[in-house]
This record gives C-alpha cells, sequence and structure tokens, in this order.
C-alpha cells in the first residue's frame, strides 16, 4: 500500500512537470504552480526569506536556551530584511512606520540575545 501511494505521488509529480525540489516551500494562491516573473519587491522578499531560513538551519546544540536564541537571532534578522523591503517599495504610511519599528525594536533583541549567547555559549 505504501509503495504504491509513493508510486502515485512520484507520477503525479512527473505529470506536473516538477518536483518538490523545483518548487519554494511557502507558495499561496494563485503564483503557486505559476512561473511568473516577480516583482522586484517579491524578489526582495523571496530572497530575505531564503536568507532567513538558511541561517536559521543551525546545528542544535542541545542547549534548549543557546538552540532558541540563536534561531531567534537569525528569525529576527529575517524580520528587518523584511522591514527593510517594505521602507524601500511599500507606500502605505500606516505599514511603513510598522517596518520601522520592527526594525528598531528587532535590531535590540537581536544585540541582547548576542550578548546573551556570548556570555552562555563557552
Amino acid at each position: 500500500m505504501k509503495k504504491t501511494i509513493i508510486t502515485a505521488a512520484l507520477l503525479l509529480a512527473a505529470a506536473f512537470g516538477a518536483s518538490a525540489e523545483d518548487k519554494p516551500m511557502h507558495m499561496h494562491g494563485a503564483m503557486a504552480g505559476q512561473e511568473q516573473a516577480q516583482s522586484p519587491s517579491s524578489q526582495a522578499f523571496a530572497a530575505a526569506n531564503a536568507r532567513m531560513h538558511k541561517a536559521m538551519d543551525i546545528d542544535y546544540s542541545g542547549n534548549a536556551d543557546v538552540d532558541f536564541v540563536r534561531g531567534m537571532i537569525a528569525h529576527h534578522q529575517g524580520a528587518i530584511d523584511m522591514a527593510k523591503v517594505e521602507l524601500q517599495y511599500g507606500k502605505d504610511e500606516k505599514l511603513r512606520k510598522l517596518a520601522q519599528d520592527i526594525i528598531t525594536a528587532q535590531e535590540g533583541e537581536i544585540a541582547m540575545m548576542k550578548a546573551w549567547l556570548a556570555e552562555h555559549s563557552r
């Protein structure tokens, strides 16, 4: 039964001309499954997302506190990078203010976490 399900999944992937490696993990809505040129802001968001996910792919130490901080530093940097894209391309003043607030808050939290990590990961 399990072999049949796997075979069916492979046949469907081949029929649609795609494999899991060909598609980003976070595709939603009308863009999912379509090969369309992306706007500069979409490209910038995708690049920020890819950097964040790569940086969050840490080697776990077994120490929950250390692993949490290492992962969150990368996660917060991703939020900063996304906020910078909003500031570069966004037009809505409320969202631009939110983006600036996110940058300020996340930079402070990253500084705190880096200081904590320096003290606790010896």
